[in-house]
């Protein structure tokens, strides 16, 4: 579990092809002499297990299935990266709940300067802006931040100068890919309510769901 305050940043050294997947070697910005093997590490927003450490470099295991669903597919060597260790129980929340588990990419669509902030635009597929809402919580390359303005496709985030200055989101261009996860509270809620195994919306459901007609049979309305 993450919280999407980013420690600092890192860059890829080395992609070694793994089968269909691939390890990579990280050198990171900032001290990780608490940190060990095994540990969980979000990389810009996906989380991956350290498999080897040697001072300020780690490496990692991307599975197929992230480099198909993340933009890790698409990294290259001197690329920078957004990284957080997992969070600790004695730990400030001071983002938001990241599972470090990426739903999909979007692309920056639009930046714009507006007095001491930075207004990006971000398109993103219709399947994901489901799971958010104006003022909730987004998680964007592992970084947390408040959605501004939100319709079917696109929404917007206010960024400070320290954020930009201390994530990689300052050096993004149009036309960028990043990482998105979703609040994840939405994803449960709607699994709770209609009983849906599968997130698209049109696959039929498997077991019975909450309805209003449940709701005031039980007294809930």
């Amino acid at each position: 579990m993450f919280t999407g305050i980013i420690e600092g940043l890192g860059t890829i050294a080395a992609i070694q092809p793994s089968g269909a997947g691939s390890r990579m070697v990280i050198a990171s910005d900032f001290d990780l002499q608490d940190s060990r093997i095994g540990d969980s590490i979000a990389v810009n927003g996906a989380c991956l297990t350290a498999v080897t450490r040697q001072n300020r470099q780690f490496s990692v295991d991307v599975s197929p299935e992230t480099l198909k669903r993340t933009v890790l597919g698409k990294i290259k060597i001197g690329e920078r990266v957004n990284l957080e260790r997992a969070l600790k129980l004695s730990d400030r929340l001071d983002g938001h709940l990241v599972s470090g588990h990426v739903d999909g990419v979007g692309i920056l669509q639009e930046r714009k300067t507006l007095s001491n902030a930075i207004i990006i635009t971000y398109r993103v597929p219709s399947a994901l802006t489901r799971y958010m809402i104006e003022k909730g919580s987004v998680a964007v390359d592992g970084t947390s931040l408040t959605i501004n303005r939100l319709d079917a496709t696109t929404f917007d985030v206010s960024i400070i100068p320290h954020t930009a200055a201390l994530t990689t989101i300052g050096r993004k261009k149009i036309g960028d890919a990043v990482n998105i996860e979703t609040d994840m509270i939405g994803k449960y809620v709607e699994r709770f309510v209609t009983g849906r195994m599968s997130r698209d919306p049109a696959a039929p459901d498997t077991a019975g769901g909450i309805d209003m007609a449940f709701l005031a049979k039980s007294g809930f309305i």
